[in-house]
C-alpha cells in the first residue's frame, strides 16, 4: 500500500525535532571536531533549516532538542565511555552559554520549543519532551540532526517504544563517518522509521498548504 505522506505529516499533529543542531556540537566550537567536519561537509544544518521553515509555513511544531551542563558537570553522569570521553575533553555545552544555543541559522523563532537535557545521550528520558509532545498534539517526529551513531538513533527507538510515528530526514541528519550513517538509515532506521529526504518532506506540505 502506498505511504500516505499527507496523513503521516499532518502539521496539526507532526513536530520537527533538531538535535543537538547547537553551536557548541555542529558549529565552530563543537566538542567532537570529526562530526562538526561532517555536518558541514554534507550541508546537514542547511537541510535542516530547510525543514524546520517549511514545517513553520505549514503549521508544524518545531522543537530544539539540546544538551546543556553546568561547568561542574552537578546533575549529570559520565556513565559511558562516550560520556566520560566528553567530560574529560571539555563539559560540553554550558548552560546559559553560545555553545548551548541552537546554530544561528535555525533561530529559534518565537513559536519554537526547546527541550534540554542536562545528562545522557538521548532525548526523551529524564525531560519532560514527551509530554511536551503530547500537550501540543504531536503523534508524528520528523527527525534531524546529530548523530546516527548515538543520539537519532536513541531519539527514533524511544519515539517508537512511545508510540509515535517517526520520520527521519535522510539528508538532514549525520553520523561519523558519513558512510556509517548511511549504513545505520538503511539497516537499523528503515524497520522504525519512514525515511524522506528533505525535499520530499518539504514537498508533501507545499501540496498540503495548494489544498
Amino acid at each position: 500500500m502506498p505511504l500516505d505522506l499527507a496523513t503521516l505529516l499532518d502539521p496539526a499533529h507532526t513536530a520537527v525535532l533538531t538535535m543537538e543542531l547547537q553551536r557548541g556540537v555542529v558549529g565552530e566550537g563543537g566538542a567532537i571536531r570529526e562530526l562538526a567536519d561532517v555536518v558541514a561537509a554534507h550541508g546537514v544544518v542547511d537541510r535542516a533549516v530547510d525543514v524546520v521553515r517549511a514545517a513553520r509555513a505549514a503549521g508544524a511544531h518545531v522543537v530544539h532538542c539540546t544538551a546543556e551542563f553546568r561547568s561542574d558537570r552537578a546533575g549529570s553522569r559520565d556513565n559511558s565511555p562516550l560520556l566520560h570521553a566528553l567530560a574529560k575533553g571539555a563539559p560540553g555545552p554550558l548552560a546559559g552559554s553560545p555553545d548551548a544555543d541552537v546554530v544561528a541559522e535555525l533561530g529559534p523563532e518565537p513559536s519554537d520549543l526547546i527541550s534540554p537535557r542536562n545528562h545522557g545521550l538521548t532525548p526523551f528520558p529524564g525531560t519532560g519532551l514527551d509530554q511536551l509532545l503530547r500537550n501540543i498534539g504531536a503523534h508524528t517526529v520528523v527527525a534531524t540532526g546529530v548523530s546516527l551513531n548515538v543520539g537519532v538513533t536513541g531519539l527514533v527507538m524511544v519515539a517508537v517504544d512511545l508510540g509515535y510515528d517517526v520520520v527521519v530526514v535522510t539528508d538532514a541528519v549525520a553520523a561519523m563517518p558519513w558512510e556509517y550513517g548511511e549504513a545505520v538509515l538503511e539497516h537499523t532506521i528503515a524497520p522504525l522509521a519512514t525515511r524522506l529526504t528533505s525535499g520530499e518532506v518539504i514537498a508533501t506540505w507545499a501540496r498540503l498548504q495548494r489544498r
